[in-house]
């Protein structure tokens, strides 16, 4: 029996071309290493730190994890893939050459006989409202063929420096655990929870912190995955037991 894999958040592109190409490296080390007993893989979202689908063109870099995915999907192991909010503007690509679906929605899915609830996380709940409406101008049809006929040498450089002003505001401090009262996607899945009791597991990525939160069920757990430039960590589920592990990096210490 094989396991499931979930990860998300590897930011590829950023901050430079460097220190992207050393993370890069280790992705693919990672999937190296979990290749021969991977029923499933789950990318969870800001895969890229932007990336668009052009018609004709591939943005730039990330060679090495496109090769490693297309080899995956050469001996069968199914892969799917979730937009996030840095590369919300992938359509079809993925589909077409790795045979990879791309979801623009959370969904749910029983794997393995669990119950499983999966998203980005991204506009979830009632809060960031500012990003919500910024969301909405994104993802219309009209604004996405208006950028698609900005030359992509201009066009990525545009992104990139916008992605990069909403990193830099979001590092200014270091994640840390709010609270259950304050973790929204803690709370967003609480309140979903009331709705689908059935849920086994949610997993989220976005938030960037590693967090294994039970849910007040008592038996419901939300799963937020990390990111992977700062922690190297991702899910896996064995049919039994999902927990948290970290690759070439030193486990976190939860204290929730």
């Amino acid at each position: 029996m094989g396991k499931i894999y979930f990860a998300s958040d590897f930011h590829l592109g950023a901050p430079n071309a460097d220190i992207s190409l050393k993370r890069e490296k280790c992705i693919v080390r990672w999937l190296n290493s979990i290749q021969h007993d991977a029923e499933a893989i789950y990318l969870v979202g800001d895969v890229f730190d932007f990336w668009f689908d052009y018609k004709r063109v591939v943005p730039k870099g990330y060679v090495r994890l496109l090769g490693k995915l297309a080899e995956l999907r050469d001996q069968n192991i199914p892969i799917y893939f979730f937009q996030g909010n840095h590369d919300l503007w992938m359509f079809n690509y993925f589909q077409e050459e790795f045979s990879i679906p791309i979801y623009s929605h959370p969904i749910r899915k029983k794997i393995k006989g669990k119950e499983f609830f999966i998203g980005h996380g991204d506009g979830l709940g009632p809060h960031d409202k500012g990003y919500k409406r910024m969301k909405k101008v994104f993802t219309n049809p009209v604004c996405q063929w208006l950028f698609s006929k900005v030359h992509p040498d201009l066009g990525i450089r545009i992104a990139q420096f916008w992605s990069g002003k909403s990193r830099d505001q979001n590092e200014k401090t270091p994640e840390s655990f709010l609270g259950r009262e304050k973790e929204w996607l803690y709370q967003y899945a609480s309140k979903k929870l009331n709705e689908s009791p059935e849920i086994d597991y949610f997993i989220f990525g976005h938030r960037h912190l590693p967090l294994d939160l039970v849910l007040e069920n008592k038996k419901s757990r939300y799963i937020n995955l990390g990111e992977w430039m700062n922690f190297n960590s991702y899910a896996v589920f064995d049919g039994e037991q999902l927990e948290i592990n970290y690759f070439e990096k030193e486990p976190v210490k939860h204290h929730y």
